[in-house]
C-alpha cells in the first residue's frame, strides 16, 4: 500500500470516473486503474463498482476512502511539522487560484510578492474550485484563492475582498446607454455563460435563476451559449451574439466608449461574490498566508471592496 494508491482512490471517489480522476492526478488512466486494482487485491476487497458511465463506491470502499483522506491529510501535517523550525517566509508557496480570478489578480499579486517577499516565490496553479480543494487536502497546494460558496471542505478560510458583478452588452444593444439593469431584465435576453465546473457560472445562476432554464414561450432564456473562459465570452458579446455577466475586476473601464462592448451596473442590491484564501488547518506557515493577504490588499483591483478587518473563520 502506497500514498500514491491512496491518492488515486480518493480522486476516483470524488470524480466518480477513472478517466477524470487520472487527469486530476496527472497520470495515464491505465496507470491509475492498475494501481487501484493492485490495492484492491492487496486488501482483498472491492473499493469501486465498475459499470455504466459513473463509478460508485462500495460501502466498505467508502470507509477505506475516508481513512485514506485522513492519512493523506496527516501526511501533509507531518511535512508541516518538519518545516516549523524554518523561516515561514523562506521557500516557495504553492498557491492555487480559480480561473475567473487568476487573470485579473495574478499580475499585480505576483509583482507585489516579488517586491515584498522575494525569498518566497509563488508556484501557481489555476484550476476549478473542486480540484483546488482536493489538491489542498492532499497537500499538493499550500493555499488557494477561491470564491464562496464552495462545498464542505474542513479548511481554514479568510476573506479577502467582495467583488460586484456587472453586465456586458454589445455596443449596439438597446440597453447600451442605460444607467443600470435589474437581474429580472436579463431573463428576456440571450445569455452567454461559462460551462459546467466554473463556480462563477453557479454564482451567476443564483443571481438570475431564469438563466438555468430554456424557454420558447418568452418567460425565460430563449437560448444559452457556454464558453470556456470569460475572455472567450467577452469576444462573443462583442460580436453581438448575446450578453453576459462578468466579475467587476475583469472590467478595466466601466465607461469605455471606444470598444465593441458596453458595461452596465446592476441595480441595488448589486450581486457580488466574496473572494477568500483557504488553507489546511495543519499548515503552519501563517506568516506566508499573511504575506499573500497583504499583497492582495495592496492590489488595485477595479470594483472590489477590500476587507482589511476581516476575521478568520473556520469551515
Amino acid at each position: 500500500m502506497t500514498l500514491t494508491e491512496l491518492k488515486y482512490i480518493v480522486a476516483v471517489a470524488r470524480q466518480k470516473h477513472f478517466g477524470h480522476a487520472a487527469e486530476a492526478c496527472f497520470v495515464a488512466q491505465p496507470t491509475l486503474s492498475v494501481a487501484i486494482k493492485k490495492l484492491e487485491d492487496e486488501l482483498g476487497v472491492v473499493i469501486f463498482e465498475r459499470g455504466g458511465t459513473e463509478v460508485s463506491v462500495t460501502p466498505l470502499g467508502a470507509q477505506i476512502v475516508a481513512q485514506a483522506e485522513r492519512v493523506l491529510e496527516q501526511t501533509a501535517a507531518i511535512k508541516e511539522i518538519a518545516s516549523q523550525n524554518k523561516d515561514p517566509l523562506s521557500g516557495p508557496l504553492r498557491l492555487g487560484i480559480i480561473y475567473t480570478i487568476g487573470p485579473y489578480l495574478l499580475p499585480s499579486l505576483v509583482k507585489t510578492m516579488i517586491e515584498t517577499v522575494p525569498q518566497m516565490p509563488l508556484i501557481l496553479q489555476e484550476n476549478f474550485t473542486t480540484r483546488l480543494i482536493e489538491l489542498l487536502r492532499q497537500g499538493e497546494l499550500d493555499a488557494a484563492i477561491m470564491a464562496l460558496p464552495f462545498p464542505e471542505h474542513g479548511l481554514i478560510v479568510q476573506p479577502l475582498y467582495d467583488e460586484e458583478f456587472v453586465i456586458a452588452l454589445p455596443k449596439q444593444h438597446k440597453w447600451a446607454e442605460r444607467k443600470e439593469i435589474t437581474a429580472q431584465d436579463l431573463k428576456t435576453e440571450t445569455m452567454l455563460l461559462l460551462g459546467n465546473g466554473h463556480c462563477f457560472r453557479d454564482q451567476v445562476l443564483e443571481v438570475c435563476p431564469e438563466m438555468s432554464r430554456f424557454s420558447t414561450a418568452g418567460d425565460g432564456i430563449a437560448r444559452t451559449f457556454e464558453g470556456s473562459s470569460l475572455e472567450t465570452i467577452r469576444h462573443m458579446v462583442a460580436s453581438g451574439i448575446g450578453i453576459t455577466v462578468l466579475p467587476r475586476a475583469s472590467v478595466t473601464d466601466m465607461h469605455a466608449k471606444d470598444g465593441t462592448v458596453r458595461y452596465v451596473p446592476f441595480t441595488k442590491p448589486v450581486p457580488s461574490r466574496r473572494v477568500v484564501i483557504a488553507w489546511r488547518k495543519s499548515f503552519t506557515r501563517h506568516a506566508a498566508i499573511d504575506a499573500v493577504r497583504k499583497a492582495v490588499m495592496s492590489c488595485d483591483l477595479p470594483g472590489v471592496d477590500m476587507l482589511h478587518e476581516a476575521e478568520l473563520t473556520e469551515g
